[in-house]
């Protein structure tokens, strides 16, 4: 569909944009709340948010995330087949269920019959991501993948065929990732990877939109982003790691006071995580000054106002709201995740390695 980047040069910004709308769904948690079973579930299914970010290249291991709450729709094969699908930029595969998985996960999602489409073909090799409480093991085909009206032709993606049991309370059906190439397993090249190299989009950047407080109206704009989302101007922050979407920060403050990342640390932005993650050492010292208290499980729930410095020094970014972190385990990065962006908005750019950050209009 190389018709969309000469389009572009015709139309208004707002018309050549790629929008892929995401929805608001209810969270693991959530549901296991209204069952009274979130009790029993957490302590089944622990979560590790630092998991998929200490691994080795070209490895996935992955853990339960009961907060994630965003999904897009995304079509495969000829003729289509629909998946709801989580944009994670802290994973680099595209996975999802398959006819051949006889996992409870797959018997309550939609699942991909490659008998069915006309430009599927088996690549011939197995593909196995580890989780925090099992694992998804399946194998690798390639297919059309359509996403946002774009067709990415001969995507080589995940057909699971046995998937952890936490899957099963999920509401996406699988997972697209868009983090570096150096991420995937079995060496794939991610979509929207696969998406530049065949000229498909204009720019080789993709944004995020997520809404504060609507279950409608986020968006992923692949090859461009909008202005009209933002306050101000993108500060640009080098990426420092070219795995993750990894960046340097130079302090997190509370009313200017210094509380956490004193003299610079490491933080990836994703969305694929929905909450704040830190180190045990920062987390404890703003439970200290807040007053909140960790539940032992190590999540904090507290209103408060962090402000980020970006390495760059431009300018600060605020979070000002019930922010829900999450204690990182003993590491020393820290993790954006979505009660982050919700408050400001991201570009990613693959082509400079850069991430672009802005509050929210």
């Amino acid at each position: 569909m190389k018709s969309v980047v000469i389009l572009c040069a015709m139309l208004a910004l707002s018309e050549c944009l790629v929008r892929v709308p995401l929805f608001k769904m209810k969270t693991i948690r959530e549901t296991m709340q209204e069952k009274g079973l979130w009790e029993e579930f957490r302590k089944k299914y622990p979560s590790n948010p630092m998991a998929k970010f200490s691994s080795v290249p070209g490895t996935e291991p992955m853990t339960n995330n009961a907060d994630l709450s965003y999904f897009g729709v995304i079509s495969i094969g000829t003729p289509p087949q629909s998946f709801k699908v989580v944009f994670d930029t802290g994973s680099a595969n595209l996975w999802v269920p398959s006819i051949y998985c006889n996992s409870a996960a797959c018997g309550n999602h939609q699942t991909f019959d490659p008998t069915k489409s006309t430009t599927f073909v088996n690549e011939g090799t197995s593909l196995s991501i580890q989780y925090g409480t099992g694992s998804m093991t399946g194998f690798l085909g390639s297919d059309t993948v359509e996403v946002g009206g774009i067709q990415v032709p001969n995507q080589v993606f995940g057909l699971s065929q046995t998937e952890a049991q936490f899957m099963y309370y999920m509401q996406a059906d699988g997972i697209l990732g868009l983090a570096y190439a150096s991420e995937a397993v079995d060496g794939v090249l991610p979509v929207f990877n696969n998406m530049v190299q065949q000229s498909l989009v204009p720019n080789s950047y993709f944004s995020v939109y997520l809404s504060r407080n609507s279950e409608s109206g986020s968006e992923v704009v692949f090859g461009g982003y909008d202005p009209s989302h933002y306050n101000g101007q993108l500060n640009w922050i080098p990426v420092s790691s070219q795995a993750y979407w990894q960046i340097s920060m130079d302090s997190i403050t509370i009313n200017g006071n210094v509380v956490a990342c004193n003299g610079g640390c490491q933080a990836i932005v994703d969305t694929g995580t929905a909450l704040i993650v830190g180190p045990d050492s920062d987390i404890s010292n703003i439970n200290n000054i807040v007053g909140a208290t960790s539940s032992n499980n190590g999540e904090v729930s507290k209103g408060v106002e962090l402000q980020f410095f970006s390495i760059s020094d431009i300018k600060q970014l605020s979070l000002l709201c019930h922010i829900f972190i999450h204690n990182g385990i003993g590491t020393g990065l820290w993790i954006l995740g979505d009660v982050f962006i919700r408050e400001n908005y991201v570009v990613f750019d693959l082509g400079s390695n850069y991430v672009g950050l802005a509050p929210l209009a």
